[in-house]
């Protein structure tokens, strides 16, 4: 993994589906899980998801909230 999939995560859209257009760091952890059982898509979206269902069921998606609004490729600003 390294930071571009994580920046992938908060600014790609689902391409298809019942989620179609929501932010791939925005879909329901049931969706995922979903996946997770019957098979990710192949190609990058695939490991996309499966670094998300990863982030999910661990509960870590609060890692990405500093990348979200930020422009691609610029790391957020520390507090």
């Amino acid at each position: 993994m390294d930071a571009g999939q994580l920046e992938k995560l908060v600014t790609l859209q689902m391409p298809y589906g019942k989620y179609k257009g929501r932010l791939l760091a925005d879909l329901p952890g049931h969706y995922l899980g979903w996946f997770a059982r019957e098979g990710f898509p192949k190609g990058e979206l695939g490991r996309l998801l499966a670094l998300m269902y990863e982030l999910d069921h661990n509960n870590l998606k609060g890692l990405l909230d500093p990348l979200r609004g930020q422009p691609p490729g610029r790391p957020g600003k520390p507090s």
